[in-house]
């Protein structure tokens, strides 16, 4: 097999152009949505350049999932087992906010995957991540057991911290609309909401 020579400083820069540029076009419009002139557009680049660098829009779909799983699983990973249980779980949720803050189009990418059926991603989705978080809710289970927090169904848990989190990322125009201009920035006030709900909830 052959290598293929290193990426040249533009080359690696025209990649970089293209999937900010793809990744701005999917969150916005899906998969099926999006089109490789949008891309084309939104990158400043002619279509014929964009091909050169990725053959197809599922190329840069397939190069933009491949980095966001990554990033997506790196808070739950972080969980520490031998950790203070309620420190560990609020930690979570907080990691889990920032990344709705901070990456609100990968977040509507991953979202709009999911409700387009999860075909590019459901073996990570079936592999990865459902070992991943196998073994979190034993943790957390095990935690409960040794009462050290209160009884909680460990799965729902988590489903309810990707829920109340997320949201903020997936909904964030209609969250600012509700709140008003003058408000605070939005995630400063869930992130002391969270904490305040899920310690309740959580401690014996």
């Amino acid at each position: 097999m052959t290598d293929h020579p290193p990426r040249t400083r533009i080359q690696q820069r025209n990649r970089e152009t293209i999937l900010g540029a793809a990744l701005e076009v999917f969150s916005q419009h899906g998969f099926r949505g999006a089109t490789l002139d949008q891309i084309a557009q939104a990158a400043g680049l002619s279509k014929p350049n964009l091909l050169y660098y990725f053959p197809s829009k599922e190329a840069m779909h397939e190069a933009l999932l491949a980095g966001l799983m990554d990033t997506w699983l790196a808070p739950l990973r972080a969980l520490d087992p031998g950790g203070e249980p309620l420190d560990e779980i609020l930690g979570y949720v907080h990691r889990k906010l920032l990344l709705s803050r901070d990456f609100p189009r990968e977040s509507r990418l991953f979202a709009n995957e999911i409700l387009q059926g999860a075909e590019r991603i459901r073996p990570t989705l079936e592999g990865e991540l459902k070992t991943l978080v196998d073994q979190t809710a034993a943790v957390i289970a095990g935690w409960a057991r040794e009462g050290r927090i209160a009884p909680v169904d460990p799965y729902h848990l988590i489903f309810s911290i990707w829920a109340l989190t997320q949201h903020y990322a997936d909904f964030d125009v209609q969250v600012r609309a509700v709140l008003g201009g003058g408000k605070d920035d939005p995630f400063d006030g869930a992130d002391r909401y969270l904490a305040t709900l899920f310690r309740r909830l959580l401690t014996p």
